[in-house]
């Protein structure tokens, strides 16, 4: 038995030799070829941004996988690259199908900036073959716009579904059971309605017809086109790339190869390189002042925020982990103020409460927190938002939904009608079964309940009011639960100013007082975990548990299991401020 135990000791510390040595290794081998590249003439670089596997709002820090890129890094990429001698150029492999409209206007703003340099912008695209305008009009600006001549350009307009389960619900016997702060707050109808109500299509039409208008005018604005011109193109796609050519959306047709030779040659020749921009790093002196970054996106949860981990899965906003961001923020005296990215359909009231208690804390202590809304911050996502100093959206976040719903789907008849029954014995107060899936509310659980949520309903207007300086009437005539775009929640006073993570840091340097022209340091909180760290954090589980998850993942994604799993969430829902934003297309 002795001799077991020093075999199993010894093996342990075999593997963690091996894993420590491995990383110095690694960062032996970093070392070295950073040296050697010090003493190397750096060749003409030109860098790439390839849009077409899809862009988060915002990275999760650099993983043994490689950098984590999202539209925030991306964005600071460029800033720093226009005044990056090395840097010659841009070359873009344009998306066809998948960027968020406020993901899109961001990198759009980003690449017209860096193009203002002076610096050249080439895009690629093997065809735009999707109906939306956003990821065509991401590049629509770029100096020389390519398309592989064998597809063809279907930009058109925007889409967009919304699935209800009412009559679904009728027919198996379940009873959808909700409350909600008020008409517009749209969730719930996907248990309830047939389809659109008067209030839900409304709230749709109002924010995808902004959506359009502002696409459309960007598109037209950066083609040099007659806005008119630009939407009779638009409207009568699809096209093919040779009458896209004509019409002037595209201003060459080509394959990949050879638009990658002639950005290389446009860059100074076969020698110059290109350089993914994920690889790029822009330089900020240490010693330059410091603002937080602290960075949220996906829907709001009690917890620590989850990053999706190596093997996917999803990505969500932890209480805990940023209100811990928030403090540790507070604790760095040379932090002068917080840029704080949201970019969330909401979630918990408590986790969102507590988020909002942290941002209070640190204007407490001196440091003001600007918003960066980025593709949305709508109902919890705006709850913490709301108290900021300055809250900064693009006109095409989604924001606002300002209310609260909640409930639960009864299933007592669904039950009856396959011989399955549910038996519930309380002890205690009546609300004490008041969530159970089998029977419908009392009339005093209901009442109860929805004097529970207009208590938090109330809370959140009280909040908004406050901290938009905007009459709480005024709030609630215009809360209600609707959904606006961020250029309709302006001239509503939910936000202050229009732009992206940079004019963010703007309105941040003037608030700290920092000049204009003043280089700072962005500072990122929570801090990435080292490669060390994950390292570690990988190997807790075994090769098995890694399978298992693999296999559970391809189980869940079955469409029969994904229709099971939203049925029994909407049984047990509970409170939620949380938006309806549906796919657009």
């Amino acid at each position: 038995m002795r001799q077991f135990f020093i075999t199993v000791i010894g093996v342990v510390v075999g593997l963690f030799a091996f894993f420590i040595l491995l990383i110095l290794l690694l960062v032996g081998l970093g070392l070295l070829g950073a040296a050697g590249d010090s003493m190397k003439p750096k060749p003409d670089q030109v860098l790439s941004l390839d849009m077409r596997d899809g862009i988060p709002d915002h990275g999760l820090g650099d993983s043994l996988f490689g950098p984590s890129n999202g539209v925030v890094e991306i964005v600071r990429a460029l800033e720093g690259a226009k005044t990056d001698d090395r840097i010659k150029g841009l070359f873009i492999r344009a998306d066809s199908a998948g960027l968020a409209p406020a993901s899109a206007e961001e990198l759009r703003l980003a690449i017209l900036e860096f193009k203002s340099s002076g610096k050249f912008v080439i895009a690629h695209a093997q065809g735009f073959e999707s109906p939306t305008l956003f990821p065509y009009m991401t590049v629509a600006g770029a100096d020389e716009v390519w398309m592989q001549d064998t597809t063809g350009f279907a930009v058109s307009g925007l889409y967009s579904e919304t699935e209800f389960f009412g009559g679904v619900m009728e027919k198996i016997g379940a009873n959808p059971e909700f409350e909600q702060f008020y008409e517009y707050k749209n969730a719930v109808n996907t248990y309830t309605q047939t389809g659109f109500t008067d209030e839900h299509r409304e709230a749709t039409t109002s924010y995808l017809t902004s959506l359009y208008n502002s696409a459309l005018a960007h598109i037209a604005q950066d083609r040099g086109l007659d806005i008119n011109a630009a939407k009779a193109v638009l409207n009568s796609a699809p096209h093919s790339a040779e009458d896209a050519l004509a019409a002037g959306m595209v201003d060459k047709l080509g394959h990949i190869e050879a638009v990658k030779e002639y950005v290389k040659l446009k860059a100074g020749g076969e020698s110059s390189v290109f350089l993914p921009i994920q690889e790029y790093k822009p330089s900020s002196p240490f010693s330059a002042p410091t603002i937080a970054y602290i960075g949220g996106q996906g829907p709001i949860l009690p917890g620590p925020s989850s990053s999706g981990g190596p093997f996917g899965g999803s990505v969500t906003i932890g209480g805990d982990t940023l209100a811990e961001a928030f403090d540790k923020a507070i604790e760095d005296n040379n932090v002068k103020a917080i840029v704080f990215r949201v970019s969330s359909p909401g979630g918990s009231p408590a986790a969102s409460d507590q988020i909002l208690a942290a941002a209070e804390r640190a204007q407490e202590a001196g440091k003001p927190v600007v918003i960066s809304m980025g593709q949305y911050a709508a109902s919890g996502g705006y709850y913490i938002s709301a108290t900021a100093d300055k809250i900064v959206a693009l006109p095409t976040t989604i924001t606002g939904s300002i209310g609260v719903y909640g409930g639960k789907v009864a299933l007592e008849d669904t039950f009856a009608k396959v011989g399955y029954n549910i038996e519930g014995i309380r002890v205690g107060g009546e609300f004490a079964g008041a969530f159970s899936a089998d029977t419908p509310f009392s009339d005093s659980q209901r009442e109860a309940y929805h004097g529970q949520l207009e208590d938090i309903y109330e809370d959140f207007t009280s909040r908004v009011a406050l901290g938009r300086d905007i009459p709480l009437s005024r709030v609630k005539e215009i809360a209600k639960g609707r959904v606006w775009t961020g250029e309709q929640a302006k001239e509503l006073g939910l936000v202050d100013e229009l732009g992206g993570f940079m004019k963010a840091v703007d309105v941040a340097k003037e608030l700290a007082g920092i000049e204009p022209e003043e280089e700072i340091r962005l500072k990122r909180f929570p801090r990435a975990l080292s490669p060390a760290e994950q390292l570690e954090k990988l190997f807790t589980g075994t090769t098995k548990m890694q399978s298992d998850i693999a296999a559970l993942r391809k189980i869940t994604a079955l469409p029969e299991v994904q229709a099971a799993l939203r049925a029994r969430d909407a049984s047990r829902i509970g409170q939620e401020m949380k938006a309806d934003l549906p796919e657009i297309k």
